[in-house]
């Protein structure tokens, strides 16, 4: 070998090592594959003199390769780049995992020319070198590239270094699988942690799935830990009191009292005496010392139920209770210490009581630490049926009975209707229709009248608007009359018109006021 041959033999390798290095840079740049694949092909262009370089992969669904990234190409060259297991040069490689070495595209059959790529050169003067791409035995794809004017030789040397190119990308791709099923792994490893805690927190005794329950779960495992006093609010019939047991059952007192006040049915004059307890003989009929409320719960919780129907005097002995965490018995001047949490509830708005002045205001921020509101039930209606369910199970093992389904009119009827009653409503209308079932199904027509509509009923309305809006009109003539006596200015005050119109109304629809009167 002469010197000259040596020194090009040195030159080649630097410039292999050179590419070889500059890939290696490329292929750590990004996890996307399809990122990187554009550079890698760019770099193999500027030295290696090739003309164009394709990646193609396998649809591992559909078994079809395509042209993934290109240098060379033009989009709709590309796009015609597509071919089946054993089709063409780059089909056979992909199918037997051997590499392919064309010295000439127009001496080789299977050589196909899908892009149109090479109809611009003369094709005797393009070679065409392709390898597969594997990782492990499992061909993925292909990594080809064109030369022009090329000698065997080089076509070799070519060969030898795109194998090294596809080798580099199927590690690359290896790796990324890898960081991307260890990824898959700790999402589906967080997911599974995040149920569980949902699952944990979710408290046994309320049914609910949605998204509005779930903002109430979260706010229960929020505050059950705590000692923090809560209020709970919602209207009437959402179960506020199931939320204070799943406070009290998720709190560090599970063990302890759990005890139960209901504000709005203690008479004014045993209020306090029902909270605190009373002395021996502190008043007519106390013949013995007796705990209140408060001392049953020691060491527990207390649960005011509609706290926003004490009266002021009781406002303020529960501000002193919850500031200072003592209080006296009636007719006693000793006082007692308590250990007790306190979970309020109202279905009142406090926040107008106390600008009326009928709740102090000093009180409601003492109660209001930490508020848990509960959604009505046409807020949540997602859980409708599966709160039916629940009450068809219950009251049809309550009554020996068998109930296998609900009917579809009964679920539209169910799930149509505004339920201003709310749970303890459905329940109601629930267990009644469970009563009434004769034949393992509860039909729409067991549900109360309150919820039937027009067509289940067959009393949907005909004839004109005017003539509905006439029925509607004389009714609620014919229902102020007989609130006020047969007053007609009386009348006219609650329906918010003057009483020369009143009287018009009145004699349009030929009524007689003079009959409700007495």
């Amino acid at each position: 070998m002469s010197p000259s041959d040596g020194l090009t033999s040195v030159k080649r390798e630097l410039k292999e090592l050179t590419v070889l290095f500059e890939i290696s840079r490329i292929l750590d740049r990004s996890l996307d594959l399809r990122d990187v694949v554009r550079p890698v092909l760019a770099e193999l262009a500027g030295h290696m003199e090739m003309v164009r370089g394709t990646l193609a992969l396998v649809n591992r669904q559909t078994g079809e390769i395509s042209i993934d990234a290109a240098h060379g190409l033009s989009e709709s060259q590309k796009e015609k780049g597509r071919y089946r297991l054993g089709e063409g040069v780059t089909g056979k490689v992909i199918q037997s995992g051997k590499a392919a070495v064309v010295p000439r595209v127009s001496e080789e059959p299977l050589f196909l020319n899908k892009t149109g790529a090479r109809s611009g050169l003369r094709k005797k003067d393009v070679g065409f070198i392709c390898v597969p791409i594997k990782i492990g035995s499992e061909v993925i794809g292909a990594l080809s590239a064109d030369r022009v004017l090329p000698k065997e030789v080089a076509l070799q040397e070519d060969l030898r270094v795109l194998s090294i190119i596809a080798s580099m990308i199927a590690q690359a791709v290896r790796l990324r699988q890898s960081a991307q099923e260890e990824r898959q792994k700790l999402l589906e490893e967080n997911q599974r942690l995040q149920d569980e805690l949902k699952e944990k927190f979710r408290p046994s005794n309320i049914i609910g799935n949605s998204k509005q329950m779930q903002d109430v779960y979260d706010q229960i495992a929020q505050v059950s830990r705590s000692q923090t006093t809560a209020l709970i609010r919602g209207e009437s019939g959402t179960g506020k009191e199931l939320v204070a047991h799943a406070v009290h059952y998720n709190s560090l007192r599970p063990g302890k009292p759990f005890v139960r006040v209901n504000c709005a049915a203690l008479p004014e004059t045993l209020v306090e005496s029902e909270l605190f307890g009373h002395e021996k003989g502190a008043f007519t009929g106390a013949l013995a010392t007796r705990q209140g409320r408060f001392e049953a719960a020691h060491g527990g919780t207390i649960f005011l139920d509609e706290v926003g129907d004490f009266s002021p005097a009781t406002q303020v002995k529960l501000l002193r209770v919850l500031q200072e965490r003592e209080f006296e018995r009636v007719g006693g001047n000793v006082p007692i210490k308590t250990d007790v949490r306190v979970i309020a509830a109202t279905n009142r708005n406090l926040e107008e009581m106390i600008a009326e002045g009928k709740f102090r205001q000093d009180l409601y921020y003492r109660l209001n630490v930490f508020s848990i509101h509960l959604p009505a039930l046409r807020e949540r209606k997602a859980d409708i049926l599966l709160l039916a369910d629940f009450f068809v199970g219950k009251y049809a093992k309550q009554n020996h009975k068998s109930v296998r389904r609900i009917s579809t009119p009964a679920i539209d009827m169910l799930m149509s209707y505004h339920w201003p009653g709310n749970i303890r409503e459905l329940e109601n209308c629930i267990e009644r229709a469970v009563l009434v079932s004769t034949d393992e199904v509860l039909h729409g027509y067991h549900l109360p009248p309150t919820l039937q509509t027009a067509e289940a009923s067959g009393t949907v309305a005909v004839g004109p608007l005017q003539a509905a809006l006439d029925n509607v009109e004389r009714e609620m003539l014919i229902e102020s009359l007989k609130n006020a006596r047969g007053n007609m200015a009386k009348a006219s005050r609650s329906l918010g018109m003057t009483e020369r119109l009143m009287g018009l109304r009145v004699k349009k629809h030929g009524i007689d006021a003079r009959r409700f009167r007495g």
